[in-house]
């Protein structure tokens, strides 16, 4: 039998757990920690069964019920879809039985940011050419376009950019109810986000989602930082064109006038994010940014976490540590929307992971979200909000999406993100302009493949870094980028596709 257990090739991440964690692809005969040996290969990643199993029995990982075993399963067996299924599950809420403040910080941090009439501080300067209905995107496009074509912004050295926001929904739906109410909540928040200097918002004119109510309702009322039109009454597309543009111009002007100042860390807001997970992403990368979420925390700054569907099963972790009992009960109640959502529309709540994520050696929603929660890192849960609504306090919260990135990253920058933090461990690519996103690999291997799309590897935790030390490299990172400094992401010119709405309801 090879021994292969210097350095460890498997990993016993709690004393409860009765699996291993592969760190490396295992042969068969290998011997792993506990004198047990491996009964068959098991890809990197995955579990290796750390004592018998009878079927029925729950399968523990992170010292937490992952699901039960569907059959029996002896000592160095490969646990995955074959023999793990989700099995019955209740949790303990014990709401706000956790919750402990954070220690304060040391010192101050800071970093330079944009600071806005509105008191909130951006981390970019973009002009945003936002639209309240499909029918507008190809036209606020071309305005853009035409803008980069013609060197518009070469006289505004200060404007980081000009982002057409297009998506395909405003019209078809209803004006009413939750699927309007959650549009509106977006688009209103997308022209508050600090990171935009100066906003142009053009629609069509007959659609539901009408501008003069975005305009009233939102108060974007700042003549000198926001303009709008519609394409009807400006008389078609080429005289839109040519109108935008020039509106544009006095855009650009107003936003040029910004400029990068110190700002405190607690002016920071921060949307975290798991992508293309694996199964190191909960033993690495998660922890080290729930780390980094803890020190914006300690500053004052604010963290959010999101993809409802994908905290499930591990929602108490959460509740636990509310700081109250009404917000660990807002966020059960988030968990009862999603189990009656899914059902009307014929899914269900284990249809995650994906075929990507089971690769990667996750098995079931719990197993998962176990490891997605861990982005959260200790501090007590202040808030609970629904997809794109304002964020009104500091702290770490909590903001109501499906797991599906673009969209809870478009739900996160709504609700006033300034940075995003994205961890990754099968390789997710993508940006969300106007708000930079930092890739975090969970892996080594990861990293080597695709550096050009990661700002951090995590991968050499499992060779001993700190998770702490790891944690305070993000941290840092956040702070830079945040003054400035460019991700992957964004040197790649990401961002253009990535609003995507949350569409709820009948399109008519």
């Amino acid at each position: 039998m090879k021994d292969l257990t210097d350095p460890p090739c498997a990993l016993h991440l709690h004393p409860e757990d009765n699996v291993l964690v592969a760190l490396r692809a295992v042969p068969a005969g290998t011997v792993l920690p506990g004198g047990i040996t491996a009964a068959e290969p098991v890809p990197a990643g995955h579990k290796i069964a750390a004592a018998a199993i009878a079927a029925g029995e729950s399968v523990r990982k992170y010292g937490q019920i992952i699901g039960a075993a569907t059959q029996p399963v002896a000592p160095g067996m490969h646990v995955h879809v074959h023999n793990l299924g989700m099995g019955a599950h209740r949790q303990d809420y014990g709401f706000a039985l956790d919750a402990r403040p954070l220690p304060p910080a040391a010192g101050a941090d800071s970093f330079l940011g944009f600071h806005r009439p509105s008191g909130r501080v951006g981390t970019r300067n973009y002009i945003g050419i936002l639209t309240s209905v499909n029918c507008a995107g190809s036209v606020a496009r071309f305005i853009a376009e035409a803008a980069t074509r013609g060197g518009l912004l070469d006289a505004y050295p200060n404007v980081d950019g000009i982002v057409p926001i297009v998506h395909g929904s405003g019209c078809g739906m209803s004006g009413k109810g939750e699927g309007y109410d959650t549009l509106f909540r977006t688009l209103a928040g997308y022209g508050r986000n600090p990171n935009f200097g100066a906003i142009l918002m053009v629609g069509l004119g007959c659609e539901v989602m009408q501008i003069p109510d975005l305009v009233d309702r939102a108060a974007m009322k700042d003549r000198e930082r926001f303009r709008y039109m519609t394409i009807q009454h400006e008389g078609g597309t080429r005289a839109t064109v040519d109108r935008g543009l020039g509106l544009l111009r006095e855009l650009a002007a107003a936003a040029d006038t910004a400029r990068r100042a110190p700002a405190p860390a607690s002016a920071l807001v921060l949307g975290m994010q798991c992508g293309g997970s694996d199964g190191y992403s909960g033993v690495t990368a998660n922890p080290a940014l729930g780390h980094a979420s803890d020190l914006l925390v300690r500053q004052g700054g604010t963290s959010i976490l999101s993809e409802t569907s994908e905290i499930y099963g591990a929602e108490h972790l959460l509740t636990r540590r509310a700081v109250d009992a009404p917000t660990g009960r807002r966020l059960v109640g988030l968990i009862e929307w999603w189990e009656d959502y899914t059902a009307r529309n014929f899914g269900e709540m284990d249809n995650n992971p994906s075929p990507g994520n089971k690769r990667g050696g996750l098995t079931t929603i719990l197993e998962k979200s176990l490891g997605a929660v861990a982005k959260g890192g200790t501090a007590p849960l202040a808030g609970v909000y629904k997809f794109a609504e304002p964020i009104d306090r500091p702290g770490f919260v909590f903001m109501d999406s499906p797991g599906y990135d673009p969209c809870s990253v478009t739900g996160q920058t709504a609700s006033g993100a300034t940075l995003i933090a994205f961890t990754t461990g099968r390789g997710s690519v993508s940006g969300y302009q106007p708000v930079p996103s930092v890739k975090i690999a969970s892996n080594a291997d990861l990293w080597r493949r695709m550096e050009g799309d990661m700002d951090v590897n995590c991968g050499d935790i499992l060779d001993g870094t700190p998770i702490a030390d790891k944690g305070r490299q993000i941290y840092e990172l956040l702070l830079r980028v945040a003054s400035g400094e460019k991700t992957k992401s964004e040197a790649q010119g990401f961002g253009a596709v990535e609003f995507v709405p949350w569409q709820i309801g009948a399109v008519m």
